[in-house]
């Protein structure tokens, strides 16, 4: 009987065995958990330290968001004309410094919600870019046939970071105060830069200027790409639904937790992590369910599964220890089911997409939740402030539905594996293996 011989069987295999793929997803992991802890302490800045309203939370919510609506289409010509590794480079740099000036302004005594409003808008620009590039970057350091096992690594990071960062946030909000827990967000966006600037694969470069015709029309090139596109379309209308009524939670989430349901800054942290628990296991799970199901399916009854979660929000009420038990299931059970869906959808959109319009196309889906995000947090802050954070929240739940359509009467349903890109623009045909 033949025997394996264990010291010729790699123990990794895959991107484990790519070292430019493992320097962008370690720098990315450090990034992301600097970013979870300003994203849960930017707004316990307003909320804590400078006392804000629902509409002023409201407002926080949206001035992050509203960027994208502003630079998102611009930002996909330029990441279509330019190498797409500096443009990273320099929007980590950027959101590094401008989150620095959070703590200084806190110590210095001079904090106010225009710095906020302001802060959160500039990173917000400078995010777009980042993700524009960062997105549009990764198919050409990797094979194509492997987006889908990148994208899954970058979402364990994520998840990862969720878990730690939320709960680190929570403390070091409580511990040191919100403002200087935004400074690990600022020291890790440089770690981020090293890790880039250390890949060694050169990138492919743009196209010749000749090529290029006016700014609006490139722009308007990848907008309607999107839209003639039958999925693509299908997931861009999903994704609004999503952003639209999601970013109720995003502006009264904490206000619900900590004002209504009596959770502090830490017990908040701690209810947020536990999505990230969540999110981990979705991102673990995502081969098994790919293996298993086709992908209109996994698609589909993801985000299914994840609009369903959102009812535990609202339904939170009694003793503080129980309305946190509603929490938690909500956000592993939401969390876990969104990051299954947000890898697929992200790895398909890559698929289906010619390199030549990776930018713009993934600018144009980004812009389409930036029209609709921003207009979510104000909506949701104003009905916070008419009706209720909690009653508010159930009009989110109940919005949230109505992204299933968007998939159920689309060529996304009967998809059985991920497509390929088209060379053109053009329809593409539902079931291609």
């Amino acid at each position: 009987m033949a025997h394996t011989n264990p010291a010729r069987v790699p123990r990794f295999s895959g991107l484990w065995r790519n070292p430019d793929f493992m320097k962008l997803w370690t720098g990315q992991t450090v990034s992301e958990l600097g970013s979870i802890v300003t994203r849960n302490a930017l707004p316990l800045v307003a909320l804590l330290v400078l006392g804000a309203s629902p509409a002023q939370m409201g407002l926080v919510a949206a001035t992050g968001a509203l960027p994208a609506l502003v630079f998102g289409l611009a930002a996909g010509v330029w990441v279509d004309r330019v190498r797409r590794r500096p443009i990273m480079i320099v929007a980590d740099l950027g959101r590094a410094a401008l989150l620095l000036t959070i703590p200084i302004a806190a110590m210095l005594g001079h904090l106010t919600m225009p710095q906020i409003y302001a802060v959160g808008a500039l990173v917000g620009a400078l995010t777009i870019f980042f993700n524009v590039a960062y997105q549009s970057y990764l198919p050409s350091l990797v094979e194509r046939e492997n987006l889908l096992e990148g994208n899954s690594k970058l979402a364990l990071s994520s998840s990862a970071a969720e878990i730690g960062g939320s709960g680190l946030a929570g403390i070091l909000v409580q511990a040191f105060t919100a403002p200087f827990a935004i400074l690990l967000d600022a020291l890790s966006y440089l770690v981020s830069v090293v890790s880039v600037v250390l890949i060694r694969k050169p990138e492919p470069p743009p196209r010749p200027s000749g090529e290029r015709s006016h700014l609006l029309k490139e722009a308007l090139d990848g907008f309607g790409f999107v839209a003639r596109q039958p999925v693509l379309r299908a997931l861009a209308g999903a994704s609004a639904t999503r952003a639209f009524f999601g970013n109720f939670y995003a502006a009264l989430y904490g206000l619900y937790a900590i004002r209504v349901l009596g959770l502090g800054p830490a017990g908040l942290g701690i209810v947020i992590a536990m999505g990230g628990v969540g999110s981990l296991a979705g991102a673990l799970l995502s081969g098994r369910a790919g293996r298993r199901f086709s992908l209109g399916v996994v698609l589909l009854g993801s985000l299914a599964i994840s609009t369903a979660a959102s009812i535990f929000i609202p339904l939170a009420r009694g003793p503080v220890a129980i309305a946190a038990a509603s929490l938690i299931v909500g956000q592993l059970l939401g969390d876990a089911t969104r990051t299954i869906y947000e890898i697929y959808q992200v790895s398909l959109r890559q698929a289906v997409t010619p390199d030549r319009l990776l930018g713009r196309a993934n600018a144009g889906m980004q812009m389409l939740d930036a029209a609709i995000g921003p207009l979510g947090a104000l909506v949701g802050g104003w009905l916070g402030g008419m009706a209720g954070p909690r009653n508010t929240l159930w009009i989110a739940a109940a919005g949230l539905f109505l992204s299933l359509p968007w998939l159920i009467f689309s060529p996304v349903r009967r998809l059985r594996a991920m497509p390929q890109a088209a060379p053109e623009p053009q329809v593409l045909h539902p079931g291609l293996p």
